[in-house]
């Protein structure tokens, strides 16, 4: 049922799985001083192979169900939902909450940021394939800036070296090396590389291994982070809307004890409780 009466809450933050968490973690970083709601839809997650209708019915779920808890703003926190349902649901179903309500995505400040990095005007991407596929990455370059060349490669194994702890493994190496290979072979004048999933962050080290010098590395929470800032900075009446008591709660449709240990590879720090819900 939806309500409508709530006038102040949490930041909300959503992800199809764990890999939010990265970005949760630097937003934090930057705002600690306000409460926080993290939903991850484990159970049906990977969202990358799923269609489009499919992704934007379960992302439109989520939003709902943070809306619900009193959250006035929630960040998809998701690659595959920023590009296969953010849009819609901003032009057809905020209309169903009151005007205070948003839903902001991680691929805008990503690109926005993209702007004052490079210097050669090319770029690579770094993605799932859902990502890939999707083009919003091109659609907001030729919105910004259509001097940047963007370079997209699929890393359909990255995700799963993730989620199973396989950071370490030859196969990491394998697969990395690979990917990055591919996309400076396809543009060697790439000077920035975009790891376009919230998951990559955690196989930093290895990405940096086998990037060559010159490449910067564009992680998003960092630049989502320092969005949010400037977004509540602009809009008094969202940032006063959003309470401030430094608290996080974390959701998940999967089993909670199994979310709290794999979120603390994410956060990097444990967490003790955690709410299982039904979408």
């Amino acid at each position: 049922m939806i309500s409508h009466d709530k006038q102040t809450g949490s930041i909300g933050v959503f992800d199809s799985g764990y890999g939010g968490l990265t970005i949760l973690r630097q937003i934090r970083q930057y705002l600690p001083q306000y409460d926080y709601i993290y939903l991850g839809d484990n159970a049906r997650a990977p969202y990358g192979p799923r269609s489009f209708e499919v992704i934007y019915n379960y992302t439109l779920q989520a939003v709902e169900a943070l809306f619900e808890r009193g959250c006035q703003l929630v960040i998809l926190a998701c690659n595959t939902a920023s590009a296969k349902a953010l849009r819609t649901i901003q032009e057809r179903d905020l209309q169903k909450w009151n005007d205070g309500h948003r839903v902001l995505g991680v691929i805008r400040p990503t690109v926005e940021a993209l702007g004052s990095i490079t210097r050669s005007r090319h770029v690579g991407l770094l993605a799932t394939p859902g990502t890939v596929d999707s083009h919003s990455y091109e659609l907001e370059l030729q919105k910004l800036y259509n001097d940047i060349r963007l370079t997209s490669v699929a890393c359909p194994m990255w995700v799963a070296l993730v989620e199973y702890g396989e950071f370490d493994s030859p196969g990491a190496d394998y697969f990395i090396k690979k990917r990055i290979e591919t996309v400076l072979r396809k543009d060697p004048a790439v000077d920035t590389l975009v790891l376009g999933c919230t998951h990559f962050p955690l196989l930093m080290e290895k990405i940096t291994k086998y990037t060559p010098a010159g490449v910067r590395l564009v992680s998003q929470g960092e630049y989502v982070a320092r969005s949010l800032v400037a977004y509540l900075e602009r809009h008094e009446a969202m940032r006063t809307a959003c309470t401030t008591g430094g608290t996080c709660q974390y959701l998940t449709t999967e089993n909670a004890d199994t979310f709290a240990r794999t979120a603390t590879i994410f956060l990097h720090k444990s967490i003790r409780k955690v709410e299982k819900i039904e979408l």
